[in-house]
């Protein structure tokens, strides 16, 4: 008998008292799609908490205060680094910082840079997690992954409960054809010997601001 062969057979052997009729008929009490809720809290106390959980710093601001917090978020910025961030961000944070353009920029400029800026296209509640399209707002995927610090904007109604709200969100709107990143917490890995490493796949810093 082959090792296969006695491995079927014993799998064989533990089924053998399960009945084909019953096993066909248990019933699964769930619905993909279906509201999920975020418990005691709202969508974004919720959000706000579970991003925060992930190491990510979170600020809540209304829309006038966006500007102020952005820069409170980045900090003092080298100005020969620059802040990367398109149009769409940089008529969101209206005044004086040292943009710099994104125009097919090498990975070793996108590293330098001291920051990116970027709008996201849904927020997920209950796993913390940001998801991008890389459409206006949110630059190329190279642009969210090589600087070290990531400042990213989720407005409170692009926050949805769970993961499959998501997926319907991203399908209304047409971004589920689009290159898609999706983003819990700072890059960190523990793959080594369990000590956790962070930076490896991405920023390092993740500073998040929710505009109510």
């Amino acid at each position: 008998m082959t090792a296969r062969e006695e491995i079927l057979g014993r799998v064989r052997t533990a089924l053998a008292d399960v009945g084909e009729r019953d096993a066909a008929e248990t019933p699964v009490p769930w619905t993909y799609g279906r509201p999920v809720g975020t418990g005691d809290l709202d969508v974004v106390d919720r959000f706000a908490e579970r991003v925060a959980d992930y190491r990510a710093q979170v600020r809540r601001c209304a829309a006038p205060d966006l500007g102020a917090t952005v820069r409170e978020m980045l900090g003092p910025i080298d100005s020969d680094a620059g802040v990367l961030g398109d149009e769409v961000v940089r008529d969101l944070v209206p005044g004086p910082l040292p943009w710099l353009d994104d125009d097919g920029l090498s990975p070793y400029r996108l590293d330098a840079a001291a920051a990116v800026v970027t709008t996201a296209t849904v927020g997920v509640a209950n796993t913390g997690t940001i998801v991008l399209d890389h459409g206006a707002g949110q630059g190329r995927r190279a642009v969210t992954l090589v600087p070290d610090v990531h400042v990213c904007i989720v407005h409170a109604d692009r926050i949805v409960d769970d993961v499959p709200a998501a997926v319907a969100r991203l399908r209304d709107t047409g971004a589920h054809v689009r290159p898609l990143t999706w983003i819990s917490g700072p890059s960190a890995t523990s793959d080594i010997e369990l000590d956790r490493v962070e930076g490896v796949h991405g920023p390092r810093n993740l500073r998040v601001i929710v505009v109510e």
